[in-house]
């Protein structure tokens, strides 16, 4: 959180969220943990919730909001960076580790399973030895921000294919895009 972060390539999963509120019309309101805005999408309810504590506490926000809006884990899906895989591809599983990313392991931590949805967003490594968190804290390069809207037109599509089709029709459907 923070207006100095709004547009660095660790925020990418709240800029998708941004482009799901943009396109339909919702304001954002600060609530408990989190800004958060709902909206209903194909005769589903559709939560979105941006943490506001520290990313490395996350899993806080989300334990939270499943309890309070009695959501179950599969209908949970995680949108997060990922510094593994090249910038612009996007990747849903329905499993796996944290691979080192705190605000996972957090999550994992307080919903006791690895064992949920996460949309993996590529932000490519193209950074020196040592300058991992300046190239996660910092802002997409030109060409990459001339990409930005389509990486993120690809995320909202993965967002209401999961929310309307599920998280196997959607791996099989859209990771192999």
């Amino acid at each position: 959180i923070g207006a100095e972060y709004e547009k660095t390539r660790h925020n990418i999963g709240f800029m998708v969220l941004d482009k799901v509120a943009e396109e339909n019309d919702l304001i954002w309101k600060q609530d408990r943990h989190c800004t958060k805005t709902e909206y209903k999408f194909k005769g589903k309810s559709i939560h979105l919730v941006k943490p506001t504590t520290y990313m490395n506490l996350s899993g806080k926000a989300v334990r939270y909001w499943m309890q309070e809006l009695k959501i179950p884990l599969q209908n949970v899906m995680i949108i997060t960076d990922d510094l593994a895989l090249p910038f612009e591809k996007l990747r849903l599983k329905g499993k796996g580790s944290s691979g080192g990313h705190n605000g996972l392991k957090n999550i994992e931590e307080l919903v006791q399973t690895q064992q949920y949805a996460r949309l993996r967003m590529g932000i490519g490594d193209n950074f020196n030895k040592g300058k991992q968190v300046d190239f996660v804290l910092g802002e997409f390069i030109p060409e990459e921000k001339e990409n930005l809207p389509f990486v993120l037109d690809k995320g909202v599509e993965f967002i209401k294919s999961f929310c309307t089709t599920g998280l196997e029709r959607t791996m099989n459907f859209l990771n192999k895009k």
